[in-house]
């Protein structure tokens, strides 16, 4: 999760979500009741922020980060790239704009800004860190 309040503000109805999806009497219509068995949150490492720390504080920003070891799970996503960065340019005002993250990245050469966006960093909130592979997504 990062510190933009839409980011945080969806998080929040995350959380809310899993614990009425097993509450039967409160959302009756919604079908029988039940619960995911895993919920990763979206994170960025500290060792995996990498160049981004550095053009964010170069227009007065910071990232936040937590500690390498709350990591839980790193996805590759740089297949996905292009559709990636397609849906950060629909943020038009963000990209226009020279502080937010999206702008940051629009000047990039797109080598570099597909560096920084093909790699996803999650923390698993529940039921907890799985023992074992910790790279390995449950369902």
């Amino acid at each position: 999760m990062t510190g933009h309040p839409d980011h945080v503000r969806t998080h929040q109805i995350a959380l809310l979500a899993v614990e009425a999806a097993g509450i039967a009497h409160l959302y009756p219509e919604a079908g029988a009741p039940w619960q995911p068995s895993a919920l990763y949150a979206a994170t960025h490492s500290e060792a995996g922020v990498g160049r981004l720390r550095t053009l964010l504080e170069g227009v007065g920003k910071s990232v936040l980060t937590v500690p390498d070891t709350y990591v839980t799970t790193t996805v590759d996503v740089s297949p996905w790239a292009g559709v990636k960065w397609a849906a950060v340019l629909a943020h038009r005002g963000e990209v226009a704009r020279e502080r937010p993250l999206p702008g940051v990245l629009a000047r990039l050469p797109e080598p570099e800004r597909n560096e920084i966006i093909s790699t996803e960093y999650f923390t698993r909130l529940t039921p907890g860190p799985v023992a074992g592979d910790p790279y390995r997504l449950l369902a």
